[in-house]
């Protein structure tokens, strides 16, 4: 189905309930497309009426490749391939017997759909699905016309210099494009929680930057390795990021040897927070984002959540909170991180997990068996410690 002057047409998703704002909506999108298609050649961008038009400069751009990453661009509700022809019926019926014969060819019945954004064209959209249709069940007369239920819609659109035809579209990431809903730090284990959450974070808008906790000698090159490759994976749909890598073991060795067992995973937690914090605020990120689900682990439970959000002010976000892990598996499948996450390194949260962890803990205890640690001084020295990696797709 490739073409020489191929394109392709982005529809908007949310961006267009967006009002006053709107413009600076499509600006970013517009951005955010053509920094994603930067490698798969040279590309005229713009956006009118609700469509960002992606058209190849030259003979060398990769419309396969263009066509994958659009559809992984949040902000974008549906992705089409079309080809541009005269706003002349047969004109338009020329382009769809040559760009949709192999369309044609596995279909049994289609219809034409018609939209004319240009409201000078001589015919209604109604009366230019008729004409064209019926040139094409000519044309085609193996499959037959169904206005219901077709098995191919033909598309047509008549915009100021040209129509296009297309075939049906393919959906794209939806959301608001990243960068509109400000900047977060989200902490990034090697789990399948905390990538699915990171990416429904970007999908509304949020621009991430990571934090990871390591722990040598208890966690290995291979599980930090992980992390990166899960945050690389991100990328496609988040732009490239910052990883920060906090070291962590000197912080889980006095929990151990200075606090109650039951707490151990709750003052790790509540450190997490803190140094999540010191990041975000030289990142100058507005809020945390955590892959906490209700109830999943003892840590998560009501109770345990209000003990470990006590030691920041930053909102925390929690996108999945109300779901189950098979929710939360499917999406990990959907955006290609699932396979990485099963793989078996150890990570910091699993290294010195108690055997019988607190479920309903009280806040007041839980700062009691705290104060035995001098707290500002491991965080200040955590944080100097931290080195950070630039992951790129």
């Amino acid at each position: 189905m490739m073409n020489h002057n191929e394109m392709l047409l982005l529809k908007l998703g949310e961006v267009v309930l967006k009002g006053l704002n709107r413009r600076s909506f499509e600006d970013r999108l517009v951005n955010n497309v053509r920094r994603r298609l930067k490698n798969c050649g040279s590309f005229q961008i713009c956006v009118r009426q609700s469509t960002i038009y992606v058209e190849p400069k030259t003979d060398t751009c990769d419309m396969e490749a263009a066509f994958a990453a659009c559809q992984q661009v949040f902000g974008v509700a549906a992705v089409a391939r079309a080809v541009p022809c005269e706003k002349t019926v047969a004109a338009i019926v020329e382009t769809a017997k040559t760009y949709l014969g192999g369309e044609f060819a596995g279909a049994k019945t289609f219809k034409v759909e018609s939209r004319r954004a240009d409201k000078t064209f001589p015919m209604t959209s109604i009366q230019l699905s008729q004409a064209v249709g019926g040139e094409l069940a000519e044309a085609f007369p193996a499959v037959a016309v169904d206005v219901h239920a077709p098995s191919l819609t033909v598309h047509v659109e008549i915009r100021e210099k040209y129509a296009y035809v297309h075939a049906p579209a393919v959906p794209g990431a939806g959301g608001l494009p990243v960068g509109m809903g400000g900047r977060a730090v989200s902490l990034l284990s090697g789990g399948l929680d905390s990538p699915v959450s990171s990416w429904m974070m970007a999908r509304r808008g949020v621009e991430l930057e990571m934090v990871h906790f390591v722990s040598p000698p208890y966690t290995s090159q291979q599980a930090q390795d992980k992390v990166l490759e899960l945050a690389r994976l991100l990328t496609p749909y988040c732009g490239r990021m910052i990883v920060h890598i906090v070291p962590f073991t000197e912080i889980q060795e006095e929990i151990r040897k200075n606090c109650p067992e039951e707490y151990f995973t709750l003052i790790m937690r509540r450190f997490m927070m803190r140094l999540a914090q010191g990041v975000a605020k030289k990142a100058g990120a507005k809020a945390l984002i955590t892959g906490e689900s209700l109830g999943q682990v003892a840590s998560q439970t009501m109770a345990a959540l209000g003990v470990t959000e006590d030691v920041v002010s930053l909102p925390v976000l929690r996108p999945l909170i109300g779901m189950d892990k098979v929710e939360i598996i499917c999406i990990s499948r959907e955006i290609g991180t699932y396979e990485t996450s099963i793989l078996p390194y150890e990570d910091c949260c699993t290294v010195f997990t108690p055997r019988h962890p607190a479920t309903r803990p009280d806040l007041d205890a839980v700062r009691e068996a705290e104060s035995a640690l001098d707290v500002d001084a491991l965080v200040e020295k955590a944080l100097s410690g931290e080195n950070w990696v630039r992951v790129k797709a």
